[in-house]
């Protein structure tokens, strides 16, 4: 359904993916037919999604974690690629047929989102739609962190998750400094590091003994750099093996228990960084966005910091599949929001 140049979409109805109140994903979202989005106001675009994704960041917002900023319904959607169809006054002409990764804001599990053009960053004519869709959440985070905590000389590096699409993206990085990081996982079958060749260790959490293990690869120096995304039991682990003076990244919490207090104000020789991407994304109303994402753009145009998809499914398709226990467990999921 294409909005033709200045139309009012309000009189159409859209698909969208729904969370009607918070709770957990699988359970709370549903498919709805909504008002399309009211013809741009100034400054404003509407973008037509042609692709978008899932990420743990979805999943968390949608738990009612963030409930502060957070309104229900609501349709989530971090992560996308569209195709600006309408343009408020104040934006120019030659916008209008430009791909964009419309940013700022959930909305993108719904063919249409209406935003301040400010948010939207112009993707490359030689990207495709596909890898587009993936250059936000997991590069830009894993670019972000290595540049700003990697300082020369950092060689024991700990990287937790290790088997996730970010955890990929960092041992690809760290490869090209020269460090080949430890890796820490679940031990979840059928589930292994890519490339192997990047890990200088890979433990596994499931095994018996793996502390000591972990202890024993890292040496008496301890960890110059650790990145954490999964908190609880492992990631104090990793927290009381970092060096004095070494930094600790916690950015996500995917085993859903948070560090101690106990844990964070035990050492006072150790530098702890919530890193969070909105922080560095929203700090001026999105007018850095194209610097941030012109390394990111340039490694997929050399064909790094890929994404691997596992399945390509419509919007009307991504409720039922959600509640699929094996979803996301052979790569990322590709939606395609125009059917």
């Amino acid at each position: 359904m294409r909005c033709p140049d200045g139309c009012t979409v309000g009189r159409l109805l859209v698909l969208a993916a729904v969370a009607g109140s918070p709770g957990p994903l699988a359970e709370v979202l549903a498919l709805r037919d909504v008002d399309g989005p009211s013809a741009p106001g100034t400054g404003e675009v509407v973008v037509r999604m042609v692709a978008s994704t899932v990420n743990p960041s979805d999943e968390v917002t949608v738990s009612g974690a963030y409930g502060s900023r957070t309104s229900f319904p609501m349709v989530p959607g971090f992560e996308g690629v569209g195709v600006i169809d309408a343009a408020g006054p104040g934006v120019p002409a030659a916008a209008v047929g430009r791909r964009v990764l419309p940013l700022g804001s959930a909305g993108a599990w719904q063919q249409y989102k209406r935003l301040d053009y400010s948010w939207c960053v112009p993707v490359p004519d030689d990207l495709s739609d596909e890898v587009a869709c993936f250059a936000y959440i997991n590069p830009l985070t894993a670019v972000a962190m290595v540049e700003r905590f990697c300082r020369p000389g950092v060689r024991n590096v700990v990287v937790t998750a290790a088997t996730s699409a970010i955890g990929r993206h960092l041992a690809e990085l760290l490869t090209d400094r020269g460090v080949a990081p430890v890796g820490v996982v679940r031990g979840t079958p059928g589930r292994t590091v890519a490339e192997p060749s990047r890990w200088r260790a890979v433990i596994r959490t499931n095994e018996p003994g793996w502390r000591g293990q972990l202890r024993s690869v890292i040496g008496p120096h301890g960890v110059d750099v650790a990145f954490d995304c999964v908190g609880g039991g492992v990631g104090e682990e990793v927290f009381t093996l970092t060096a004095d003076g070494g930094v600790f990244v916690h950015y996500g919490l995917l085993s859903g228990t948070p560090l101690s207090a106990e844990c964070l104000t035990g050492r006072t020789d150790v530098h702890v960084e919530l890193f969070r991407l909105r922080d560095i994304v929203q700090k001026d109303g999105g007018q850095h966005l194209s610097g941030l994402f012109a390394p990111v753009f340039e490694s997929l145009r050399r064909g790094r910091l890929r994404t691997a998809v596992g399945q390509r499914i419509g919007l009307s398709e991504l409720a039922g599949h959600l509640k699929d226990p094996a979803a996301g467990s052979a790569g990322k999921i590709l939606i395609d929001p125009q059917r």
